[in-house]
């Protein structure tokens, strides 16, 4: 169980922070002339957009969001798509990127503390010291020549983007059983709707018809898969670890760069080595003992395993993952798991 947990959300953690990381690179040699904000939400746009059309073409089952999960999910598109943009772009406003970048690092330990301490998601030290491995890493690689910190309120104001993108990793953790598609795009459509229209508000206007389409693909890709991606390892590997591997994002930016012709740092080389130090703490974790299951009934895709033992009214393939309302037996038992959808419990 904990190996094919591990293995999905592994494969979609990191998929995840690839295509994000990638969409920086790629965005400066397609939009170097727009508003920032005005690109976000394009982006953001073009992910909601394109995963609608994804599910209408692949005919993806409408999704009916259960009643206790509505304000969560409201609470995570509210912080993460409103904001936490407001907060950013004031805070851009009044000081430099350079010093922004190191700041925009806090999102991941912001994430890993509310998970840890506000919404009790087991941790131990080498989850706590894989953590800080990656976190280290993405400061050596975002640190600047020079990076002017000293604007006290704009510092805060993108600290508490950073605050509000957490709280956004920590709800949207409390819905991830749902159709990730479904939650992704649903963000994306908020999310964009709302960039896009303070950034209009705030005298933005809107570039050629090509830069939109190419801003909007590369949303669809960087922001809207990714999302989904990003919601897939939420309900396999909990918060902490989920945002952890996603914090690598920059790194695989910068390779792209590097690709793309920029030339090899002694920074991205430390920041690559203490990526990778993090990620094998993380790979390597066993967290086994003695734990309880409480009767719950859920719908969500799965497959027959030690968790899901029961009958159908039709026949299932072996190993053949399938969605439909199930219920739990309350069950004790010992096995190595992550703190995923089905290992919720207190230590």
């Amino acid at each position: 169980m904990q190996s094919h947990s591990m293995s999905r959300g592994v494969k979609a953690a990191l998929l995840a922070a690839l295509l994000f990381g990638a969409a920086t690179p790629l965005a400066k040699l397609i939009l170097a002339n727009a508003s920032p904000w005005l690109l976000a939400g394009l982006f953001y746009l073009g992910s909601g957009i394109g995963l609608a059309v994804y599910r209408k073409i692949t005919g993806a089952e409408k999704v009916s969001l259960p009643r206790e999960e509505r304000l969560w999910f409201a609470g995570a598109i509210i912080s993460g798509g409103v904001v936490a943009p407001v907060l950013l772009m004031t805070g851009l406003t009044s000081m430099p990127a350079s010093g922004a970048s190191l700041l925009l690092n806090a999102e991941g330990v912001f994430t890993a503390l509310l998970a840890w301490f506000v919404f009790k998601e087991n941790f131990d030290r080498r989850i706590a010291l894989g953590m800080l491995s990656i976190i280290f890493g993405a400061v050596v690689l975002s640190w600047p020549d020079s990076a002017d910190l000293s604007a006290l309120w704009p510092s805060l104001a993108i600290l508490g983007a950073c605050l509000a993108w957490a709280v956004d990793n920590n709800l949207t953790r409390k819905v991830s059983l749902n159709d990730a598609s479904w939650v992704a795009s649903v963000k994306g459509l908020f999310s964009g709707c709302t960039n896009l229209v303070l950034a209009l508000l705030m005298g933005a206007s809107l570039p050629s018809p090509a830069v939109v389409v190419a801003a909007m693909t590369l949303g669809f890709l960087a922001y809207g898969v990714s999302l989904a991606l990003f919601v897939v390892a939420l309900r396999h590997l909990g918060t902490a670890r989920t945002g952890a591997y996603f914090s690598i994002a920059p790194f695989f930016g910068a390779l792209l760069a590097l690709i793309l012709g920029e030339p090899l740092t002694t920074p991205l080389i430390v920041a690559g080595l203490l990526m990778a130090l993090g990620i094998w703490l993380h790979l390597s974790e066993t967290h086994e003992h003695a734990h309880i299951h409480d009767e719950t009934e859920h719908e969500h895709e799965h497959l027959h395993d030690e968790h899901h033992q029961h009958a159908h009214d039709s026949a299932v393939l072996p190993g053949e993952p399938h969605r439909h309302v199930h219920r739990h037996s309350r069950i004790e038992h010992t096995h190595a798991h992550f703190p995923d959808s089905h290992h919720q419990h207190t230590h």
